[in-house]
């Protein structure tokens, strides 16, 4: 029977499906999960229906970073306790949060039907959303990649540390092979325009000399003590404080993010793309 549904979505390409973005990092401490909260409640502020799945699998905690205090959360859908409608939490401006779980094992390392029934019933949720932020884990371990390799675009989050850009290049390096999605770099907590421009350039083309691969440059986002105040009073900081810059910059991305999906053809479902062991290759 969990085939049988995974099958039923695997196979409806023509149905409404959220266009997919993944957040993700080459190290930890750069902001990533606050980028992708933050990221997810900008677009459904203007208008969009909005999911947030914190993949972050080993260590989620995207709810509490909005104020959430959700019991059940994805482990309990591996397991079958609960369906995924029965963990799904309303967050901030309408988002709908899927709660990661921590110490919660990668995909590929799950029973088989729970593969199959885990991915039909996130497959089924993407139809009902118009853009879907994809929190990962930092790093390029085999679970993170499954995730970026299927998504339409993957912000690279990188700091001006030394260590964060040549993680960010990593990254950017792990998904050069074959059929590399749209990736972006994207500067936090930079100290100025002219500083994360520099840096950004910098990454595209060594990335084009030495890769062959094609990084846009997505912007920055500055650095803002509003920012780790709104995480210490689990507030995301586009709610507390809308007009500070951070929150502005963010509004902007969401905005050039929406108007670059308009043009962009659809790829069908995010989750049946997943190469997760032997999942996909139900027939």
């Amino acid at each position: 029977m969990h085939s049988e549904r995974f099958e039923a979505v695997a196979s409806t390409s023509a149905a409404p499906r959220a266009r997919s973005i993944a957040v993700t990092s080459g190290k930890g401490g750069v902001g990533k999960s606050s980028l992708a909260l933050n990221l997810a409640i900008a677009l459904a502020q203007q208008k969009n229906r909005t999911g947030l799945l914190d993949a972050n699998l080993g260590l989620g905690n995207l709810d509490l970073m909005c104020g959430l205090n959700g019991y059940w959360n994805l482990s309990h859908v591996v397991t079958g306790a609960r369906n995924l409608s029965e963990i799904v939490l309303d967050g901030p401006a309408g988002i709908q949060v899927i709660p990661g779980a921590s110490g919660l094992a990668e995909m590929a390392d799950w029973p088989e039907t729970a593969q199959a029934d885990v991915v039909g019933q996130l497959a089924e949720f993407e139809q009902t959303q118009d853009f879907l932020i994809i929190d990962t884990a930092a790093g390029i371990h085999r679970s993170v990649r499954q995730f970026l390799e299927a998504c339409d675009l993957v912000l690279v989050v990188a700091t001006p540390e030394p260590t964060a850009i040549a993680d960010a290049y990593a990254t950017i390096k792990s998904l050069s092979g074959g059929s590399a999605p749209t990736l972006e770099v994207l500067i936090n907590q930079s100290g100025s325009p002219e500083q994360a421009t520099l840096i950004g350039e910098r990454i595209r083309e060594t990335a084009r000399t030495f890769l062959q691969v094609d990084v846009a440059v997505a912007g920055a986002i500055p650095h803002d003590p509003a920012v780790a105040a709104a995480v210490s009073h689990r507030c995301p900081f586009v709610i507390e404080k809308p007009d500070c810059p951070a929150s502005q910059a963010v509004e902007k991305l969401a905005q050039r993010l929406a108007e670059f999906f308009k043009s962009q053809p659809a790829r069908g479902s995010l989750f049946p793309r997943m190469h997760t062991g032997q999942l996909l290759e139900v027939t």
